[in-house]
């Protein structure tokens, strides 16, 4: 039988758990209703904006033929640099700390500097790039100094979710894989890396998701808010969706929010589509293995 202060004690706990489960409760509802709300109010503005004239036009000062064809195109370019680059980079350095590495003084040393740069303020990383690769490197204000700071921006998500993914192959996967006769590379190609790829892409989903945010490195590095050409090459100058957004909401115009609401939404929609693409190669691949 339990006594009174059992009791008390039980009673204590449970009305304690209901208590912060209400209150996190209460602070999700206060998030998704904050977020829905915003959501409305972009599409309710600028979805009268949306047409194809929006797409294709460079922008202007005149709130009704502005377009945001520069920095989509912009966007684009960096994107194309900047996944294949982190996506190579990280998953190489992930593999190579994980099934290389030994538990060293060197390793560990290398494993806190990555975790404590994945929470390093972004503007670090657009003076680094400035000051790398703008200025050491002679890289100029380019598409392709903003991806590779972009780069490094968004290495650490990577590696860490890449690392996390490898861990999770059992060993005896490994283990009868040395048993067929296959060595070590073969092992982490055939075996390892297939079973681990749908951890690596929901890391890929999440670095270039951050990526194609980001606003202050790259105006560190010199992205320019007004484009009147397409780039045709890495080392054109660029913009890119975020700061073309800025602009238009710094306007004294009142017409230029509803062209920053459009912005917005075509940035929404291109980031769901990519991270659409990376879920479905990702449930693909965790069907099969």
């Amino acid at each position: 039988m339990a006594t009174t202060t059992e009791l008390q004690h039980v009673n204590k706990r449970k009305r304690k758990n209901k208590f912060y489960h209400s209150l996190f409760y209460t602070s999700t509802c206060f998030g998704v209703v904050a977020l829905a709300l915003l959501l409305i109010q972009v599409i309710v503005q600028g979805g009268s904006w949306l047409s194809w004239d929006f797409l294709t036009n460079f922008s202007s000062r005149i709130p009704e033929n502005s377009g945001i064809k520069a920095a989509l195109v912009g966007t684009l370019w960096l994107m194309l640099i900047t996944a294949p680059l982190t996506f190579i980079i990280g998953v190489s350095t992930a593999i190579y700390l994980e099934e290389y590495a030994k538990d060293t003084r060197l390793s560990r040393i290398i494993q806190t500097n990555i975790a404590n740069l994945a929470g390093v303020p972004s503007i670090v990383y657009g003076l680094l790039g400035l000051t790398v690769f703008v200025r050491l490197l002679a890289l100029e204000r380019s598409i392709l100094s903003g991806a590779l700071t972009m780069t490094l921006l968004v290495l650490p998500i990577i590696i860490v979710s890449s690392q996390e993914a490898i861990k999770t192959v059992p060993q005896s996967l490994r283990n009868a894989s040395y048993a067929l006769g296959s060595n070590r590379w073969q092992t982490i190609v055939r075996v390892v890396l297939p079973s681990a790829l749908p951890g690596i892409m929901t890391g890929s989903i999440l670095s270039l998701s951050r990526a194609i945010g980001e606003t202050a490195p790259l105006i560190v590095i010199g992205a320019v808010s007004y484009v009147a050409f397409l780039p045709k090459s890495p080392m054109d100058t660029f913009t890119v969706m975020p700061i073309q957004i800025y602009n238009w909401a710094s306007q004294p115009q009142a017409e230029f929010s509803y062209v920053a609401a459009a912005g917005i939404i075509v940035l929404l929609v291109m980031l769901l589509s990519m991270n659409a693409f990376a879920i479905y190669l990702r449930n693909k691949y965790q069907r099969k293995f």
